[in-house]
């Protein structure tokens, strides 16, 4: 039996951690994973690819197959995550702060308008923009200062990582996981917190295994490889 699971790509490490535990866990099963933004995932979902489970960095993506009639039931919490903005770690950065965002000159990597990575990096800017220690027309400065919107997270991570970019925003756990990037400090209290969200497919190939899946996902030892790999709890 193959299991298919469509994941976002922030998760890659995790899942892949937990689907050999499953395998382990199920002889003779083999869980088919495929990693991308989750709007992406879900673009695909919607037309007609044959998924048993989805794994998104949000809730609105799974919410809105579920409003289609696609899935079995509701999006379940899965993990949590924060919000990172990192730089390339190296002497003389453009950005190191992160008023600097928003500097004449300064490149900032960003995902594409659907990512969910997006829309909490927007509310972020948007609360640093609002602080009294924030430069004047903060705001239309960061947007100005997006040189490229990329496929997803690890996308944008791995500009930033490989030096063509300034700074970007990403998933705390994609930050941990890059020894070429540094994280900058935000204001205390201001971090944004992400939900991602599990659901399993109403066309799964697999309708019990999926449940199972998803089952297993929230059950102990994998929410053991989840903190492992920097994932809070789900609420």
């Amino acid at each position: 039996m193959s299991l298919t699971v469509f994941a976002a790509a922030s998760l890659r490490e995790a899942v892949e951690e937990v689907a050999a535990g499953y395998e382990q866990r199920h002889p003779g099963s083999r869980i088919v994973l495929s990693f991308d933004a989750s709007s992406a995932l879900r673009a695909q979902i919607v037309e007609g690819a044959p998924v048993d489970v989805f794994l998104s960095a949000d809730t609105m993506d799974p919410e809105q197959l579920a409003e289609a009639g696609l899935t079995t039931g509701s999006p379940q919490p899965i993990a949590m995550n924060g919000l990172a903005i990192v730089v390339p770690d190296r002497p003389g950065a453009a950005v190191e702060a992160w008023q600097d965002l928003a500097a004449p000159g300064v490149s900032v990597v960003a995902a594409g308008r659907e990512v969910p990575i997006t829309r909490y990096a927007e509310t972020l800017i948007e609360r640093l923009a609002g602080r009294p220690d924030a430069p004047a027309g903060f705001l239309d400065a960061v947007h100005g200062n997006v040189v490229s919107r990329e496929d997803n997270v690890r996308a944008v991570l791995a500009k930033v990582a490989l030096n063509e970019g300034d700074a970007g925003i990403v998933y705390t756990t994609d930050a941990r996981s890059s020894e070429q990037v540094r994280v900058l400090p935000l204001p205390p209290g201001l971090d944004v917190p992400v939900t991602y969200g599990g659901v399993a497919l109403r066309a799964a190939p697999h309708p019990l295994e999926a449940a199972d899946f998803l089952q297993f996902l929230r059950g102990p030892d994998s929410q053991a490889v989840l903190r492992r790999h920097g994932f809070g709890p789900p609420p």
